[in-house]
């Protein structure tokens, strides 16, 4: 009987997040317009911690309330979201072409970064002096934005004149913004453990899945939007900006915050969920390079595999007997598909600049 009235909060806090970073993406919007920040530096900071605040407040509260699972598969999850769905979805919408720094700056950077938090999360523990270096990082990687942001005045943000406010209208959307993010947070942290308790699961896997999707709707709806308005760099930006705010900012501030005992890691993410976030955001790299975008197909196949992520996060939950049946024909079949694209696209790249 617990599980409907935990539905009900996940809903409610999904809303209250959505309503709540839309709020927040406003006014920090506005606020920076009113400082005289240049458009193209908050495209590039602004909009995308407002589209990862609600992870940011999710995983900042379980840190506090001692919820360690879901700080960081709620991290986890979202980054192979962002990443399979998100970019999927759009790509579907329209082909994603990219003509930017994207290729060759922020997705390995991205890579790189998500291949330090696994190592750093190897020991099964996130100490605070790693959250530490994520936020120096973090630091470092926001100074080189806004030092370099001048060099690409052609990447046109999404930022026009009616993000404009007074003061007094900014400084209310930010406040209401954060009250949503915070209530919003703590009800769906609240309905979330107590549905794992109803169903039997884990918390890492209601992370990983529910609480995940939910924090990420502000990344897809934006994306999407963008994708439909022919702003590729936008709706790839927002999910290469949010994924890497996703590690830097979240863990590294949910790092600190654990103090000394640190954050905990469920040895699943460290042996399964963490190289799927590393793998896939490295399956994007020949992509990018070869074409220079997204078709339509590379999409379909993002969000088939996350189909596939999903029914395996399923079945290990309930159909165990069929666990390594799947996994078999995962292996056998899926896998060197997966390759066999990848690497054709890559030799096709190598004919035409040959050509």
């Amino acid at each position: 009987m617990t599980l409907v009235p935990s539905a009900i909060e996940i809903v409610v806090g999904i809303l209250l997040l959505f309503g709540g970073g839309e709020l927040f993406v406003g006014g920090s919007t506005a606020v920076a317009l009113l400082l005289g920040i240049p458009q193209i530096v908050i495209g590039l900071t602004v909009v995308s911690l407002g589209t990862s605040a609600p992870e940011l407040f999710v995983s900042l509260i379980s840190t506090i309330q001692g919820g360690d699972a879901i700080a960081v598969s709620n991290v986890v999850g979202s980054n192979i979201f962002n990443v399979l769905v998100v970019l999927g979805l759009s790509a579907l919408v329209v082909p994603l072409r990219v003509q930017s720094r994207l290729v060759r700056r922020d997705v390995p950077l991205l890579l790189g970064v998500s291949m330090a938090v696994w190592g750093m999360a190897s020991g099964g523990r996130l100490t605070w002096q790693a959250g530490l270096a994520l936020l120096v990082v973090l630091v470092i990687n926001l100074v080189w934005e806004m030092r370099t942001a001048g060099e690409h005045p052609d990447e046109v943000d999404d930022i026009d004149d009616s993000d404009r406010a007074t003061p007094a209208v900014a400084a209310t959307k930010l406040a209401a913004g954060l009250v949503l993010l915070v209530v919003g947070s703590q009800v769906l942290v609240k309905g979330a453990t107590t549905a794992a308790v109803a169903l039997g699961v884990s918390q890492t896997v209601i992370g990983l899945t529910i609480v995940a999707t939910g924090t990420s709707m502000p990344e897809l709806v934006t994306s999407l939007v963008a994708a439909y308005r022919g702003k590729a760099d936008l709706a790839i930006g927002n999910v290469v900006g949010s994924n890497l705010l996703n590690q830097l900012l979240i863990l590294g501030l949910c790092g600190v915050a654990s103090g000394a005992q640190g954050l905990e890691v469920d040895p699943v993410l460290v042996s399964r969920d963490l190289p799927i976030m590393v793998l896939t955001t490295m399956a994007c790299l020949p992509i990018f390079w070869t074409d220079g975008a997204i078709t339509r197909l590379e999409g379909a196949i993002l969000v088939a595999l996350y189909g596939l992520y999903l029914l395996e996060q399923v079945l290990s939950n309930t159909f165990t007997s069929a666990l390594d049946e799947f996994r078999f024909v995962a292996l056998l079949i899926v896998l060197p598909v997966v390759l066999v694209f990848l690497v054709w696209q890559t030799l096709r790249w190598r004919r035409d600049r040959l050509a």
